[in-house]
């Protein structure tokens, strides 16, 4: 098959933030795929807790400077990138004063859940999307990993359906052991609204939203499914049982050498099928 072009979403990578089972294959899966003579994008949150000047970060100007709306306000979009030389991979940088510049993940010193996290999803998914489209790049897949990447495919299938950079994209979503018991703010589907994404389109958002939310809303507008972890929740297992579009397990090796190869027979096996139509 031709060279293909991939689009990685992932919440972190290492070693931007410590090693882990997430961050590892958000690092080695872009890399090799890659190697493999493919074409990448690969982006992740600036948190605060990515030091800049440790990891050579800069802005690109000219992808800066877009504003996100939110509901009714404005939020500045702000793109730098990195490489991993070694391998000669380029990884962009969602930033946000707002949103990103706080020395931490998604809770406070107390353990408690940001208020804002369902502001700062929305942000990530329509920065990433607004990113590429300022690129000018059309993926063959957008593959996103980790709940913070939820809501890209039912953004690509609904508010950006028309356009042609993402008209013939294939979505992978892949589900983690990153769940949570918190609840994102009430407002949440009031600010899913505001975007443009019909309402019809929202059905899991009924009440307070939660990690299953999230996660079964991007499993309905993929194409295909790779559970990463093992260890999912029960309710998501049982919910992608009667999900009728291909679903595969991340291999249960931790050598990228050897889980690489069966992603790009299987993203090669993707593009063969025709793209779910909404």
């Amino acid at each position: 098959m031709s060279k293909k072009r991939i689009l990685y979403v992932t919440p972190a990578i290492y070693p931007y933030l410590s090693e882990s089972y997430i961050t590892s294959i958000c690092r080695f899966l872009p890399q090799g795929i890659q190697e493999r003579e493919n074409e990448i994008r690969t982006f992740m949150p600036k948190y605060g807790l990515v030091n800049e000047r440790k990891n050579m970060l800069h802005e690109v100007i000219r992808l800066s400077g877009q504003n996100i709306i939110l509901e009714e306000d404005d939020y500045p979009l702000i793109i730098k990138v990195a490489s991993l030389q070694a391998v000669r991979m380029q990884v962009y940088f969602i930033d946000s004063e707002d949103f990103f510049r706080r020395k931490a993940l998604f809770k406070d010193e107390n353990d408690l859940f940001f208020d804002d996290n369902d502001s700062r999803i929305l942000f990530y998914a329509k920065g990433v999307i607004e990113t590429v489209r300022k690129l000018g790049w059309n993926p063959d897949i957008i593959h996103c990993h980790g709940w913070i990447s939820a809501l890209i495919p039912v953004f690509i299938r609904t508010v950006y359906k028309d356009n042609p950079l993402f008209q013939d994209v294939r979505i992978v979503t892949s589900l983690y052991n990153d769940n949570f018991s918190d609840k994102f703010s009430p407002n949440f589907l009031k600010k899913l609204k505001t975007t443009g994404i019909p309402r019809e389109h929202l059905k899991h958002f009924k009440g307070i939203a939660g990690y299953d939310t999230i996660a079964k809303t991007a499993i309905d507008f993929s194409d295909a499914t790779v559970i990463g972890h093992p260890s999912i929740t029960p309710s998501l297992k049982k919910y992608l049982k009667k999900y009728e579009h291909p679903t595969i397990m991340h291999p249960e090796t931790e050598d990228y050498l050897e889980y690489v190869d069966e992603y790009n027979h299987f993203y090669e096996e993707l593009l063969e099928l025709a793209p779910r139509e909404f």
